[in-house]
């Protein structure tokens, strides 16, 4: 018998659509159809909806509600609903009333449980502003620091700007006070007028309906996916689009078992539709000739490990990069490749290296990041000679507060939090200046800042490095602080200019080096570490102290990773020697509940962060 004939399902919902058609004179109702509060008001149609209607005729988070002719959004996490003036379907705005939403209070809107933001998401190649509120009508001190007048603010003597974040910190005049924590882009400020008046507005990215005809789309299929909807002249309802749409996936899904796809291109796919989706992150793309050609063919190779190897490149810009190859290992699909350029694409900070661009050509995936002439910070702190740190206690100190502020970033300055894993010497990268760049966040995993647990079924990490919580589920759940406690191990090899565990040392009790430091604290003893000036000593005391909070046995008695900044940059009198951290986990009854620095945070699983697998 030969193989069973099924028809073409595009066939099937042209069929059904002709029938539809003759069968249009008993219209369909439809409870999604567009509507208003009044004639005058914004039309609410998807992903909006009117809270009177059915759920499934909006998408989450965006329901609408009427007081009177007045259309009202109402944000969870404020509390308090905004009279809305209009909605831009096409550029995914909705604008606010000036009046129900003044300009303090439109700046400091909570909108972690709301589908909207104040402004785009911030591209790489951006210039960042700090929204200031001065009494003097020139913000900075400085000539070339850029600023933009936000004229329709002005007003009792106080003058509004936008200054470019950075270096002009330094040159603020002292009449000008901050209006908001964050920096935002120069369209965010530029869109706070119409003309000469305030325009409150807030933008929405998810369901992009942007390539959409005039911003129209819907729910499709019994998988409710977002898709476009086509209007056209022969008067078929959005109802009878979405019937005919649920007809043609059904139809799709029943004869999905025919086809059986290769593992590598569904990899592959998996890789291009992650890739499609970071478009807005900005790193360019490269095709693996290119590769070839910034490399010149792999000419010269700064260092290799279980990832593959990174070699020297120069763009055609003439800028320098490093280019790291990633070696496709059976069974693995890309997810160090995912992570790095998920977590590393969307973030722009001095301490944190950037990522330039990325090549994903058939089996090839390769990360171009900037050069680092320095390298790794690794070989500045384990010297051949042990009289003491290279770089001078100085520049060490200066080092592991850029690193605390890179980690620091990682945890608080992002949309999400990052929880990197892997701190240790080798992925902190010098540049020219001697300026630390956190790197390789192949083990990264993203959650949002609200829920600061993940609990995680393989450990991560390397071995030295990895919190005691992240080896054993007996100790606690893993959080941000297993990045603080990685840390902690990261500046005891910093002062001792040696790996914490070094069995040549001709003295047994100096074999781990964190303990043999902190019975020396513990008895008043003086370091040693050939440390001459008293200043030098200060650093060293500073360093190790904060190290010693990192590493305790229990994530709740480490200090969140902004605190170790106030801990590093503060003075050595107010440091106070911490418990021991080297206790055994049977020494303390484990449902005890030290509070020191931290709180107890709930879990969460780990299939709720988001993470590509």
């Amino acid at each position: 018998m030969g193989e069973r004939w099924w028809p073409d399902p595009e066939a099937c919902v042209v069929g059904v659509a002709f029938l539809l058609t003759l069968c249009h004179g008993a219209p369909m109702v439809d409870p999604c159809e567009p509507t208003n509060c009044s004639m005058a008001g914004p039309v609410i149609r998807f992903p909006f909806r009117r809270r009177d209607q059915p759920a499934h005729c909006g998408y989450k988070g965006f329901e609408l509600s009427c007081n009177g002719n007045a259309t009202l959004v109402e944000l969870p996490s404020d509390g308090r609903r905004f009279v809305i003036r209009s909605i831009s379907y096409e550029n995914q705005r909705l604008y606010l009333d000036p009046e129900s939403c003044p300009l303090d209070t439109f700046l400091n809107l909570n909108l972690s449980n709301s589908p909207f933001e104040l402004h785009d998401r911030i591209q790489l190649w951006e210039r960042t502003f700090m929204l200031l509120n001065c009494t003097c009508e020139v913000p900075t001190t400085y000539t070339y620091c850029y600023d933009y007048a936000i004229r329709c603010l002005d007003g009792q003597g106080r003058h509004f700007f936008g200054v470019s974040a950075g270096y002009c910190v330094s040159y603020l005049n002292k009449t000008c006070i901050s209006m908001r924590t964050q920096v935002v882009p120069l369209a965010f400020i530029t869109g706070l007028c119409s003309g000469h008046d305030y325009d409150p507005n807030l933008v929405w990215g998810t369901p992009d309906c942007r390539s959409c005809k005039d911003g129209l789309c819907s729910f499709s299929g019994v998988n409710r996916q977002v898709t476009c909807v086509h209007t056209t002249g022969s008067g078929v309802s959005i109802g009878v689009f979405l019937f005919i749409s649920a007809l043609a996936t059904i139809a799709k899904l029943y004869l999905s078992w025919k086809w059986k796809k290769d593992k590598e291109t569904e990899d592959q796919m998996k890789i291009e539709k992650f890739l499609e989706e970071c478009k807005a992150l900005n790193p360019e793309r490269y095709s693996y000739v290119d590769i070839k050609k910034i490399t010149d063919q792999f000419k010269t190779k700064l260092g290799e490990g279980g990832y593959g190897s990174v070699y020297k490149g120069l763009l055609p810009s003439g800028i320098e990069v490093a280019v790291k190859v990633l070696i496709r290992t059976v069974g693995n699909v890309g997810e160090e490749f995912v992570n790095e350029v998920q977590t590393i694409g969307r973030i722009h900070h001095v301490n944190v290296v950037r990522l330039l661009g990325f090549c994903a050509d058939g089996k090839n995936r390769a990360l171009i990041y900037e050069f680092m002439p320095n390298e790794s910070l690794e070989k500045f702190i384990f010297p051949k000679d042990r009289r003491g740190p290279p770089l001078g206690w100085a520049k060490l100190h200066e080092i592991a507060v850029g690193i605390a502020r890179g980690i620091e970033y990682l945890h608080q300055g992002c949309d999400q939090r990052i929880l990197h894993f892997d701190i240790k010497p080798h992925n902190i990268l010098l540049d020219h200046n001697l300026t630390p760049k956190v790197s390789d966040f192949g083990l990264s995993k993203l959650c949002s800042k609200e829920q600061s647990v993940v609990s995680m079924t393989v450990a991560r990490g390397t071995v030295g490095y990895i919190a005691p919580e992240v080896a054993s589920r007996n100790v606690g759940n893993v959080s941000y602080k297993s990045d603080v406690y990685s840390f902690g191990m990261l500046l005891l090899e910093m002062v001792g200019g040696r790996k914490n565990v070094d069995t040549s040392v001709e003295n047994t009790s100096q074999t781990y080096f964190p303990e043999w430091i902190y019975n020396h604290f513990q008895h008043d003893l003086e370091l040693g570490l050939n440390i001459i000036e008293e200043q030098d000593a200060n650093i060293a005391r500073v360093l190790a102290v904060t190290a010693l909070w990192c590493i305790q046995w229990y994530p709740v008695n480490r200090p969140s990773i902004k605190t170790v900044v106030q801990m590093l940059e503060g003075s050595v009198e107010n440091l106070v020697i911490p418990p021991n951290p080297f206790v055994s986990t049977a020494s303390i009854a484990l449902d005890s509940k030290p509070r020191v620095h931290g709180t107890i945070l709930p879990a969460i699983s780990e299939s709720e962060t988001q993470e590509i697998n």
